[in-house]
């Protein structure tokens, strides 16, 4: 694929895009995207070496997501040879404690650590069987994922949907479910069932409260928290997805729990899901912006989606410039379009169910942008952003559990026009 079309297949069109992707390709000259991220001029010695504060990994038959964290951002390069795959992270030391994976799923035998040198640290991914592999990285805190792909060789079934992770499993080892969160026997003690609604090949969606635990997203002057608004919304809309399509649903959280970034979408991966919707609520410095919006994975065309971006990745626009670059690379495997086509069926479900209790609410469109959350799902992803908790309207709105109601029925109409588009 020539230059042109591939730009013009990501939809790079904007002259800020297009600043943006040259600076940063001509910056790479030819290295490792993850060589430009900034290191500072240190002098490296083994007292200043940056710790290596964790190692995990998420797994099924056909993906495994690997997760190096790190105090801070360093240079790190990678290597494969027959049956391994190798990081060495310079400036780096492995913390005490820090312990090797034993994985065995399919695709990684193991993932090994050890301090190579006074200032070099190696992660090794003893192989087995994969046929891809990306390697990005996401900020604040820094850390290296590294993902690999096999081929399926078993379904995952929703009686077996356990969601397991190495390092925190009292956060997150069962998020599909959770005592707050409708059970499938709740359902079925009801008698609403989809009338004559055919899933098709739609058998498991993700749904993904924003934020949580610690991270309160966005806060309104009053303090309404988006954490809390978007649990909310979330918890109604997997209890109508089942209910309404007779679909299968797990959540990220469906508690007031923190879940990292990437082990979001490793979670949508590990399940097998589908689709995978996260839900959010806007913020803006300017109190007068409000209105709905939905986002699909991909380059930021404007520097205030870039700002957004940096908003809800909890790190700065000069990483999200970053995260452009790493997007590149990662997007011609991406499902770009069929992503565009679901944001595009729930914002206009979205907009058209909210207006019949708000008249006077606003439609922002369907939009890209470089989101953390939305990297690496291997389904059609999008983010959601219901609102604008920062403008009072909107947080009145919000705050509503008739709004609520009408936005969750507006993503579950969205998700219903996306499927009976798919015959």
């Amino acid at each position: 694929m020539k230059r042109r079309e591939f730009l013009k297949y990501l939809g790079v069109s904007t002259p800020y895009q297009h600043l943006m992707l040259n600076r940063l390709l001509a910056a790479q000259g030819g290295l490792l995207l993850a060589q430009l991220l900034p290191l500072p001029q240190l002098a490296w010695g083994a007292e200043g070496a940056v710790p290596v504060t964790e190692l995990k990994h998420w797994s099924t038959p056909d993906y495994t997501r690997v997760s190096i964290g790190l105090e801070h951002e360093v240079k790190f390069e990678s290597h494969k040879i027959p049956g391994r795959l190798y990081l060495d992270i310079h400036g780096a030391k492995v913390t005490p404690g820090i312990k090797d994976l034993n994985i065995g799923d399919g695709l990684l035998k193991s993932v090994r650590i050890a301090q190579y040198r006074a200032t070099t640290a190696r992660v090794v991914l003893d192989l087995d069987s994969i046929r891809d592999y990306k390697i990005f990285t996401f900020s604040d805190p820094f850390r290296i994922i590294v993902d690999v792909k096999g081929e399926r060789r078993q379904e995952i079934s929703a009686a077996k949907g356990e969601v397991l992770e190495s390092g925190k499993p009292e956060t997150a080892a069962k998020p599909e479910k959770p005592k707050a969160e409708p059970e499938k026997v709740k359902a079925a003690e009801k008698p609403k069932q989809p009338s004559q609604f055919k899933p098709g090949k739609i058998r498991r969606i993700v749904v993904d409260p924003g934020h949580g635990g610690h991270d309160p997203g966005a806060m309104s002057p009053s303090g309404t928290r988006e954490k809390d608004i978007v649990l909310q919304i979330g918890l109604k809309l997997a209890q109508k997805i089942r209910e309404e399509l007779g679909i299968d649903v797990v959540m990220t959280r469906s508690t007031d729990v923190f879940i990292e970034l990437q082990e979001r979408t490793a979670i949508a991966n590990k399940m097998g899901a589908d689709l995978f919707i996260s839900i959010h609520a806007n913020a803006s410095l300017n109190r007068g912006a409000n209105g709905i919006e939905t986002y699909y994975l991909n380059l930021a065309k404007t520097e205030k989606v870039a700002q957004l971006a940096a908003k809800e990745n909890g790190t700065s626009l000069e990483k999200v410039s970053v995260l452009q670059a790493v997007l590149f690379d990662l997007m011609a495997n991406y499902k770009l379009n069929d992503s565009a086509h679901l944001a595009d069926e729930v914002q206009k479900a979205l907009y058209k169910k909210a207006l019949t209790g708000y008249p006077s609410v606003k439609n922002l469109g369907v939009k890209q942008g470089p989101f953390y959350v939305l990297v690496g799902a291997t389904m059609p992803s999008i983010l959601v952003e219901t609102a604008f908790v920062s403008n009072e309207k909107d947080e009145q709105k919000l705050k509503d559990p008739q709004y609520q109601d009408l936005t969750a029925d507006g993503i579950l109409s969205g998700i219903r026009g996306y499927i009976a588009s798919l015959k």
